[in-house]
């Protein structure tokens, strides 16, 4: 097997993980999903892989709660956006809440892109025309305040939220402490699905689609999905006509 020439690597992207304890892993899962299916039967294995460079920091875990730990967590996140931006082209932050800090890491004028939840989302929502959605997320989310990072949806969607924010923070929380395959979340969570009018809901939470392996006539949009395929088309070493072609 014929190594690769430094010229003729793929640019680098990164995931910044670490909330929750799934979610950088879920990102990366679909990252090499999404790019398997880009090449298709020319997939060659390792050599066609993304070139990924993940930086896992648990103390982030304080988004969940952001308003009381704005500080220490803006202390802990900007040390790691400094640390992946220098080693990567583009990186993600694989967590809804923290991208929040989206203007703050603007100012930081990185060395490489970073692709915000946000800015993803904002091109699905125009793309496929959609003007009302359902909000799952956790608690700094779906309040849409101060500290919602989708306080921009108001001015271009009509946006649902769940009528118990408590019980999908609960929820949210129990797929960080038992992990994604305790059987009985999953029926917690359709059960918030269902009980939302609108047709199309985002998971704007990355355990909940961990957890939503379950029949449903709702259209459930994953964010994170949303945010690996963008990774992905950052991570192509092909001009816009050839990934066309590729994923055509």
């Amino acid at each position: 097997m014929t190594s690769p020439s430094r010229k003729d690597m793929r640019p680098t992207i990164g995931i910044i993980a670490g909330s929750g304890p799934e979610a950088g892993l879920d990102l990366w899962s679909k990252i090499l999903l999404r790019n398997q299916e880009l090449f298709g039967t020319s997939f060659r294995g390792d050599l066609d892989a993304p070139r990924v460079v993940v930086l896992s920091e648990p103390t982030l875990g304080l988004s969940m709660e952001l308003e009381p730990n704005v500080d220490v967590v803006w202390a802990c996140l900007k040390q790691a956006v400094a640390a992946i931006s220098v080693q990567v082209d583009a990186f993600a932050i694989a967590c809804n809440t923290l991208n929040w800090y989206e203007p703050r890491i603007a100012e930081l004028n990185l060395p490489s892109e970073f692709v915000s939840f946000q800015s993803v989302l904002s091109a699905w929502l125009k793309n496929n025309k959609v003007d009302k959605v359902g909000l799952l997320g956790a608690s700094p989310i779906t309040s849409m305040g101060q500290w919602s990072a989708y306080k921009f949806l108001n001015n271009i969607v009509s946006v649902e939220t769940v009528g118990d924010p408590q019980l999908l923070q609960e929820l949210i929380f129990d797929v960080k402490r038992l992990g994604s395959l305790d059987p009985v979340l999953a029926t917690r969570f359709q059960k918030l699905v269902e009980a939302l009018d609108s047709e199309k809901i985002l998971l704007a939470c990355t355990e909940l689609p961990l957890i939503s392996n379950f029949e449903t006539d709702k259209e459930l949009v994953d964010v994170t999905r949303l945010v690996a395929d963008a990774l992905v088309d950052r991570s192509l070493p092909l001009s816009l006509n050839e990934k066309a072609l590729l994923s055509a």
